[in-house]
């Protein structure tokens, strides 16, 4: 009896996963809806991509965010952005909060064997990175460009370094030709143990800076040269060659994709999932598919994405389009119900499942509204400021209702006769206002707490990262996210917010330069390149600790902590006794009597452990 207790509940685990079907989400950077050619694309040939769209059922109303992070944690946590905490794309607020389990988590819990593959943006540091939120398998960059500050220095889309499970590896190739055979690597080893697998593959292209393979480039141009596009100017025509031939080297990939799938057998048993992050970033200049707007903007262009849905044999019928309003924060919840997983706790997603709605038993309800908002970029500000930019606020939201777009609470547009919002009608149609106003602020009552929360950007001193290295990314509200601004040396100061894990002895290394850039902290690096700076000082103050005192003259200079940067100096170490728990972490770099700029990166290292 005892070992038929046990065996029996071990077959129906057993069953039940071999019934469950596998999940491959792809996204797509910057590729907005106009750029398939399913979608009446004039330059652009996407085949591969066309015949999923004909296999697929597609969501024809579907909405991201404008931008890329805000998206990226929304389709991970089903959670709206204000209440996930990845509300913008640096400044220390594109962070996924700890707390809030992801797919990853989800599908693990339940058996699965989870990967990611290429672009990450929802934290560099423990505990955000993707092994830290339910990734068995990753390889991935960190930021919002592959040559981004936090990423290894000098990556130039081929042959380039990324993060393989946590530690720094090379890869050989184009880089998202590496995403692709890395997540076909996975799918395979998955399906050779028998386990099934959820793959989520997000690829840099064809997010700048536009750098295609040469073959993709070429392709493009030659289409180009035809006379019909000659209203096209020369610059514009370039631009697209390089932007338009990434997606092409995408529509390959996606080929080579779904025939691994076809050939292990795999394709009717695997839900496949294709979408982009956000609106075009060219579509305005040649061809929007009938919208108005781009990415980063809350016209309809900004945040209608394609998002393809094929699954043979899950009972979604026959190929076609889905109306009503559908939104990213739905993909989660949806997933979770088509593969029978059930959270071990209740979640309040802010999406809803749109599984019944696939398999053609109900519609998606006119009375839904959803409200899109983000936070915006601190263009403006070289130090950080309680008051800026990144603040998220209730009326810079956009609220859909049908064919209604509220955008800021000001502008109302019909995009039933006016498609390409040119004609704001707010004043026309006080109870569409009205209801749509409603929403809008019950919203932000729900959310307004955490919207704007500062977050820990990295938790130093445990066995998960250390050292830990720190990039002025995750500087509080203020942007600092390039390689090119590195290289130019921009002069703006920051601070991290961190927690020390473990009270002990600690190293703190100031470096202008990431280590393996070789560069010196006043000057260029190794090849001449970089801006040289005339730095002769470091500091750094703690704040929220006792090893520093503040000082009570009238300039409130602080004391102590101060070294000099001699100019072969690669980086300035201070070597600090921390207490456990929350801190702000301050560098600057001086020079003569002037502060220039914060340490773009500090390798944290605990010493010791005095508990």
């Amino acid at each position: 009896m005892s070992i038929t207790k046990f065996i029996i509940p071990l077959f129906f685990l057993v069953v039940s996963l071999w019934a469950r079907p596998n999940v491959l989400v792809i996204m797509t950077d910057d590729q907005g809806y106009p750029e398939i050619s399913a979608h009446g694309n004039p330059v652009l040939q996407t085949p591969n991509l066309d015949r999923l769209y004909s296999q697929s059922v597609r969501l024809s109303d579907y909405h991201v965010s404008p931008m890329c992070t805000p998206t990226r944690g929304q389709l991970l946590t089903g959670l709206d952005a204000a209440r996930n905490g990845a509300v913008n794309v640096s400044s220390g607020r594109a962070l996924l909060r700890p707390e809030n389990p992801t797919m990853a988590n989800y599908f693990a819990d339940a058996g699965y064997s989870t990967g990611v593959f290429g672009k990450w943006h929802l934290g560099a540091n423990y505990p955000y990175r993707p092994q830290d939120r339910g990734f068995q398998e990753s390889v991935w960059y960190p930021s919002s460009s592959i040559p981004s500050v936090p990423a290894y220095w000098g990556n130039d889309y081929f042959d380039d370094v990324y993060f393989h499970n946590g530690k720094e590896k090379q890869f050989k190739g184009y880089c998202a030709d590496v995403f692709f055979n890395e997540a076909k690597r996975f799918i395979s080893e998955s399906a050779q143990k028998k386990k099934p697998f959820l793959c989520y593959l997000a690829t840099n292209t064809p997010h700048g800076p536009f750098w295609p393979k040469d073959e993709d480039r070429k392709a493009i141009a030659e289409v180009l040269a035809d006379p019909k596009f000659d209203h096209l100017n020369g610059g514009l025509k370039n631009r697209l060659s390089l932007y338009l031939g990434m997606i092409r080297n995408i529509d390959w990939n996606m080929g080579k994709l779904m025939k691994l799938l076809d050939d292990e057998g795999l394709a009717d048993d695997t839900i496949l999932i294709f979408k982009t992050d956000n609106g075009s970033l060219l579509g305005p200049q040649y061809f929007n598919a009938g919208m108005r707007g781009k990415k980063t903007e809350i016209w309809e262009g900004g945040h209608r994405v394609p998002c393809f849905i094929r699954w043979p044999k899950g009972g979604l019928g026959n190929p076609r389009d889905i109306g009503g309003l559908t939104q990213v924060q739905d993909i989660l919840p949806t997933l979770l119900d088509l593969c029978q997983i059930k959270p071990k706790k209740k979640i309040a997603f802010d999406g809803m499942s749109l599984a019944p709605i696939l398999k053609g038993k109900t519609k998606v309800s006119e009375d839904r509204i959803l409200v899109i908002n983000y936070s915006r970029m601190p263009g403006f500000s070289n130090y950080p400021s309680p008051h800026s930019q990144t603040q998220m606020r209730a009326d810079q939201a956009a609220v859909l209702w049908k064919r209604w777009r509220l955008l800021e609470d000001r502008e109302l547009y019909d995009l039933a006769s006016d498609p390409l919002q040119k004609k704001n009608v707010i004043g026309d149609h006080p109870e569409v206002v009205a209801k749509m106003r409603k929403r809008l602020y019950s919203w932000w009552e729900g959310v307004k707490h955490l919207a704007n929360e500062e977050q820990r950007a990295a938790i130093i001193g445990t066995e998960h990262e250390n050292p830990t290295k720190l990039s002025a990314t995750e500087w509080l509200d203020v942007f600092v996210d390039q390689q090119g601004q590195i290289r130019r040396g921009v002069l703006k100061n920051g601070y991290w917010l961190i927690d020390v894990a473990r009270a002990g002895e600690y190293e703190i290394e100031l470096r202008r330069w990431p280590k393996e850039a070789d560069g010196t902290v006043s000057g260029t690096l190794p090849d001449g390149s970089g801006t040289a700076l005339p730095i002769n000082q470091a500091m750094l103050f703690m704040s929220g600790h006792n090893h520093l005192k503040i000082s009570e003259k009238k300039s409130y200079q602080f004391e102590g902590l101060t070294k000099r940067v001699n100019p072969k100096d690669k980086g300035v170490t201070f070597t600090m006794n921390l207490k456990k728990g929350p801190t702000a972490l301050h560098t600057w770099f001086k020079g003569r009597d002037e502060l220039m700029l914060s340490a773009y990166y500090v390798y944290v290292s605990r010493k010791g452990d005095s508990r």
